[in-house]
């Protein structure tokens, strides 16, 4: 098949070099001018495993293709996908103006019939008002379906060829055979399909998201209540995890969610519950609760330093909001470093891929270093903020060698509690005892 993504971020990208690699000819749309040039020299310009294997492979063999003319991209393609950031406005709402702007263009230069899918996440009732505004100066036949990606960060090529299905928001028969023969080679195995009318799959999105980062903020109240009551969050995340009705995943305690999905897709859900007049009071109380949860060290460490911090030097492991990434979007960190610089002290970070991004944030207000343990070369304190597999096992008798005071604040839960013991350090977690 011709496809076309238009744009070229997480989604689009990963859904392009993806649906190449099935055999399909596809054109990538972006008007960033820059991007596309690194893209046609060959770089990527996102971090995603597996990605640069399928990119190298898909443009070499002629399947993968880049411009920034949407004319030239869309022609011949019998389904275009709108890849196009959703950002939230100031009230909570998703942002439609990317995809609206390009849904107008391509009113204008259609000219055979095509499947228009949105794959951004996008609020209820948004392929109507696409479809609207392509039909205003559209002269051939055309279909707009809803197909929300469910792609996690650091796994999304896995998540992609393998889904765990495939939701397809559309009410025209022609559509739904062109999206059949489109998925087929992803779900030989048997993975459903499921086909559904385009708002409930608009809604799906939004339910999926927003169910996780519930399980997430739950899972941050038993381990704050843990705190109170001096039970161990870990034993009752396994204690619950095992029973099927709940499941093992999203059951870690920590410093709260991050990322371009999760703090959007609640708050824009949020948004269209109260533009329909009702009161999503869980919501409300996850995005609360992750806000809040997102500072649960800093008190912690203001504590051990008697509230003075100037001076002092704090080494970070953990820049992005997650492993395997370098999305620095609503991740934790940034929010913390932005505090203890506030309060006077001096903060030296590392981070395996994310350092780039956060240059482009910081600048020179913090230090960048090549490795974790330049980071802890005479510093006061260590803080923990992503769970990078690097950090799980680390030399501790290095460590205690470079930091002036063997104290971690351990905002992912890394360590047990008895091996820090065992080493003499003063460790600081999330829903634990602490351990001095």
């Amino acid at each position: 098949m011709k496809i076309a993504v238009v744009g070229t971020g997480y989604v689009g990208l990963v859904t392009g070099t993806c649906f190449a690699e099935t055999g399909n000819q596809v054109f990538c749309v972006d008007i960033d001018a820059k991007k596309v040039e690194r893209m046609l020299n060959g770089d990527i310009p996102i971090y995603e495993p597996g990605l640069d294997v399928l990119f190298d492979r898909n443009v070499a063999e002629g399947r993968l293709q880049f411009t920034t003319n949407l004319a030239e991209g869309i022609k011949g393609a019998e389904v275009i996908f709108l890849a196009l950031p959703t950002p939230p406005g100031e009230d909570g709402s998703a942002d439609l103006k990317y995809i609206l702007k390009v849904a107008d263009d391509l009113g204008h230069i259609l000219e055979q019939y095509a499947v228009i899918i949105d794959k951004s996440t996008v609020p209820v009732g948004t392929a109507e008002k696409v479809h609207a505004a392509i039909a205003k100066n559209a002269k051939v036949e055309f279909d707009v379906v809803s197909n929300p990606e469910f792609l996690r960060e650091g796994v999304a090529v896995e998540d992609f060829m393998k889904p765990d299905r495939v939701v397809v928001g559309t009410t025209s028969e022609k559509a739904k055979k062109v999206m059949e023969k489109l998925y087929a080679p992803l779900v030989r195995q048997g993975n459903p399909v499921i086909f559904m009318d385009e708002r409930s799959a608009e809604m799906t999105k939004y339910a999926a998201n927003s169910f996780l980062a519930m399980k997430i903020t739950f899972m941050n109240e038993i381990a704050n209540l843990c705190e109170k009551v001096g039970a161990n969050v870990d034993d009752i995340r396994r204690g619950i995890g095992t029973d099927s009705r709940i499941g093992k995943r999203f059951l870690f305690a920590g410093i709260g969610y991050g990322g371009s999905c999760f703090p959007k897709d609640v708050q824009a859900l949020a948004k269209t519950s109260e533009d329909y007049n009702y009161d999503f009071r869980i919501l409300k109380s996850v995005m609360q609760v992750n806000d809040d949860q997102k500072k649960k060290l800093l008190p912690m460490v203001n504590n051990f330093f008697d509230n003075d911090l100037k001076g002092k030097t704090i080494a970070v492991w953990g820049l992005a909001f997650k492993p395997y990434t370098d999305d620095i979007r609503e991740a934790p960190a940034l929010e913390n470093i932005e505090a203890l610089l506030e309060a006077g002290a001096i903060v030296t970070v590392y981070d395996p891929e994310a350092m780039d991004n956060v240059k482009g944030v910081l600048g020179e207000r913090v230090t960048f270093c090549h490795t974790p343990y330049a980071a802890l070369d005479d510093a006061d304190a260590l803080m923990i903020f992503t769970e990078w597999p690097q950090f799980r096992t680390p030399e501790f008798e290095k460590m205690s060698k470079l930091l002036k005071n063997k104290v971690i604040f351990d905002g992912r839960n890394l360590y047990e509690l008895s091996t820090m013991r065992e080493m003499g350090y003063t460790y600081f977690s999330i829903g634990r005892e602490k351990v001095s």
